[in-house]
């Protein structure tokens, strides 16, 4: 077994084209380090609908040079069997360790393949990459990026012409294609031969982006900004200056692509402490709100100033900005439909309902949530927030920061505030408190073992609300085709629970609804939506033996 490892490590080895992480594992064969070596070719790094996502390193089960080619080749062997051959892929890449690499391999793959192969100029959020797949005619885009993950992790994002993510059966498709690739040697691989886009690109992006502010709306809030250590910061302040907002105070600590993302432990606005130094940036600045992309800049965090909040801001959960942004749209007559995830909160719906707009639920990803038709808004709980769908049609989290500057203009002129938004919306509508509970694990099987106990013995009982319903979404409804889900209505309560699709953590969705008479009630009803999530986060815990 032992020596079937190694043998296996040195063909590996004897492939790979990077000198780094082939030091790397020479480095652990002449170790005998075999613990790790199993764990690094106990399979191979599975390509689904997310793509590909994991850490760097030598090996199949890491993002490296090898898999990285190999996900070209099955790409380019998929686009030709769909008739795509001289088709022009365009390719993205972020400022994490390895992306421009990966970038240059993707494009010479794609040239060898007889495919047209362009790359954006430079390391730019992801948005810019899915507009341009629509603008330049492209049939696929690959955008290099792990988002928010941790400091060690790539990813690998393909999108197909209609400039959405890929959905099944494409990712299968592309994984069957993949898994049939040769030795890597067969792969042919140009030394030249593809484009570098100039910033034409990303002018044609930034002029797009007007297009999401009213003519001659109100533009003074003032911002403090945090790119999150990612590549938002130039695009972001070029938009706000194109549309005449003043130039936000940049956290200056956290404003460079750094893919080590020294100040932070995970680049994710959600995520405590990520948000510390832009705090501090605003005690100092006083703005109206601050605003902060994660490192590719398709997720829009937002904080208020909040007297009663420790420090004196709040963030504001990615539930309570869809639904503003939403309310913002109505007002300005909207028409369309309104989409999001089912782990979102069901406001949009009410708010959909009384506009008279359409309204859709999708699965989780903006793979599905894009793809609504006569889609004017989508967004999902995750801070993510699509407002342009002719423009992107994935989230964007540079034209949502427009927007949520824009509406706080707007409230700014009247004398009011985001927060006095949020609390027209929870008279009107009722209070729709969410929350969430997620565990990171280490080990994957611990996730496997909390579903099965869940799906064996469903709780009947959360916070003292009965379950009025149970449904496993492995079997699909009428409305969503299957995924590993599942979801419990309560009596003014929805609880789903699922494994995150990037990350190895197991999510939970929790929302409540809370009547309320009038102003005079908010605190009480927010008291009570607090303490009955807390109490079901606690009951669901206890249930699934987490």
């Amino acid at each position: 077994m032992q020596h079937d490892l190694i043998a296996q490590a040195r063909t590996w080895l004897a492939e790979d084209p990077d000198p780094e992480t082939r030091d790397e594992l020479a480095a652990l064969i002449e170790a005998g380090a075999t613990q790790e070596l199993a764990v690094r070719f106990a399979g191979t790094l599975q390509f689904g609908t997310a793509g590909l996502r994991g850490e760097l390193g030598a090996g199949p089960m890491r993002m490296n040079r090898s898999v990285v080619i190999r996900a070209a080749a099955g790409l380019a062997a998929y686009l030709k069997a769909q008739g795509q051959d001289g088709g022009l892929v365009v390719i993205g890449y972020d400022a994490r360790y390895k992306s421009a690499d990966f970038a240059r391999d993707t494009a010479a793959v794609m040239t060898g393949a007889g495919l047209r192969a362009a790359v954006l100029p430079r390391p730019l959020p992801t948005p810019v990459l899915a507009y341009a797949i629509r603008h330049l005619g492209a049939v696929a885009g690959v955008e290099v990026t792990a988002s928010h993950n941790p400091p060690r992790d790539n990813g690998y994002k393909v999108y197909l012409g209609d400039g959405s993510q890929i959905v099944p059966p494409a990712d299968g498709e592309i994984a069957a294609a993949i898994a049939a690739v040769g030795p890597l040697a067969d792969v042919v691989r140009p030394e030249d031969g593809w484009e570098v886009l100039g910033e034409d690109v990303l002018d044609a992006y930034l002029a797009r982006t007007d297009a999401v502010l009213s003519a001659g709306s109100p533009r003074t809030a003032r911002t403090v900004y945090t790119a999150m250590h990612g590549v938002g910061a130039s695009v972001l302040t070029a938009a706000f200056e194109r549309a005449g907002f003043p130039a936000p105070v940049l956290v200056a600590e956290q404003a460079e692509p750094d893919p080590a993302f020294p100040t932070v432990a995970f680049p994710n606005p959600e995520e405590p402490g990520a948000m510390d130094l832009a705090f501090a940036t605003a005690r100092r600045a006083a703005p109206d709100l601050i605003i902060a992309n994660d490192p590719d800049a398709d997720r829009c965090a937002v904080a208020v100033p909040d007297g009663a909040a420790d420090g004196g801001w709040r963030m504001l959960r990615g539930d309570e900005v869809g639904a503003l942004l939403a309310a913002h749209l109505v007002e300005r007559g909207a028409s369309g439909v309104f989409a999001e995830s089912i782990v979102s909160s069901s406001l949009l719906g009410r708010i959909a309902e009384k506009a008279g707009l359409g309204y859709e639920e999708t699965l989780t990803g903006f793979k599905w949530i894009a793809r609504v038709d006569g889609l004017r808004y989508g967004y999902e709980e995750a801070l993510g927030y699509c407002v342009d769908p002719e423009g992107v049609r994935d989230k964007d989290g540079i034209t949502a920061a427009l927007l949520v500057a824009e509406l706080a203009s707007v409230l700014k002129e009247r004398g009011r505030t985001l927060l006095d938004l949020l609390d027209d919306l929870a008279l009107a509508h009722g209070l729709h408190a969410t929350d969430q509970l997620s565990v990171r694990v280490e080990d994957l099987t611990v996730i496997a073992d909390a579903m099965a106990r869940l799906r064996e013995q469903p709780p009947t009982v959360l916070a003292g609300l009965a379950v009025t319903s149970a449904e496993d979404l492995t079997r699909g409804t009428d409305r969503l085709p299957p995924t590993d889900g599942l979801r419990y209505h309560l009596e003014g309560a929805r609880v789903i629970v699922r494994p995150s699709g990037t990350e190895p953590k197991l999510k939970c969705y929790l929302e409540v609804v809370v009547p309320v008479a009038d102003a005079a009630g908010l605190p009480a009803a927010r008291a009570r939506g607090a303490e009955l999530l807390a109490a079901i986060k606690r009951d669901l815990a206890a249930a699934a033996g987490i």
